[in-house]
């Protein structure tokens, strides 16, 4: 096997490696290396092939800050791609272990190929912090976790606000003591939201599975969409829908970039710990 496969949801884009296939270990410094655009081979993080903890297969989240993520709705789409294309499984349904929690993978198929996935992602938890200051300004929030944190913010229009400014402050917020997601949320309609993303460890990303579930859960908690939701994002758009029962269900695409093995030059940056 390469040592990575290469492949994104709507542009979120996440290399996945088999420890067994590595000549090293994926320790912080070699994490954000790998993850490094300019002087590696550059992804919003790592997918990282590990103990299934009682599901059928199982999945670490590596972001390119070095630091480990809880969920991923994009990374977990693109990891049961993998699985099914590169020969672990032959199961078009099955689970994956997160630390975030156990998720449903269905697999569809277009011309021999997986190219829709759709994943039971659980239940979201809305906590009571409904407001932080930023910059000596009190800005309404919605707190939500759906196995990860995410801080929801709804504006009138996504596009006039400063995501990458205001999105890290918001992430190292003193009510975050783990840090935060971040996604400013525009309701179109009943059925449609368009959101910003700033990723907790990773900065502005085009896509985000989990970040689309939390805002269709902050969104619905605040009587402004139905159960059925398409979110927008600049790389492209997912299906979410939230049963009665609270259980939120996510449909998207997946595709593969390629595989390949990093070079000696790289190789050798990593073993000093550079």
């Amino acid at each position: 096997m390469p040592h990575y496969v290469k492949s994104h949801g709507l542009g979120n884009d996440y290399l996945v490696m088999d420890p067994k296939d590595l000549p090293f270990a994926l320790t912080p410094e070699a994490v954000r290396l790998i993850c490094d655009r300019n002087r590696g081979v550059g992804s919003d993080g790592i997918l990282v092939v590990s103990s299934g903890d009682g599901a059928d297969f199982g999945v670490r989240i590596l972001n390119p800050d070095g630091s480990e993520a809880e969920k991923s709705g994009n990374g977990v789409r693109i990891f049961a791609k993998f699985l099914r294309e590169h020969g672990y499984t032959s199961k078009e349904r099955f689970t994956l272990h997160t630390l975030g929690g156990r998720v449903t993978c269905l697999l569809e198929h277009e011309a021999g190929r997986v190219s829709q996935i759709t994943v039971d992602m659980g239940k979201a938890h809305i906590d009571k912090l409904d407001a932080i200051e930023v910059d000596g300004k009190r800005l309404a929030v919605t707190s939500v976790n759906v196995g990860n944190p995410h801080c929801v913010v709804i504006v009138p229009d996504v596009s006039k606000v400063d995501v990458r400014g205001l999105g890290p402050k918001i992430e190292h917020h003193p009510a975050f003591p783990n840090r935060t997601n971040v996604q400013f949320a525009q309701v179109v309609s009943r059925q449609e939201v368009k959101i910003e993303i700033w990723e907790r460890g990773a900065g502005y990303t085009l896509a985000s599975g989990s970040s689309s579930c939390a805002v269709a859960a902050a969104s619905r908690h605040k009587g402004l969409i139905e159960g059925d939701v398409t979110i927008t994002m600049p790389g492209g758009q997912l299906g979410i829908t939230i049963a009665p029962d609270g259980e939120i269900q996510m449909r998207g695409p997946v595709e593969e970039v390629c595989s390949g093995d990093l070079s000696t030059d790289l190789l050798r940056l990593i073993a000093r710990g550079a």
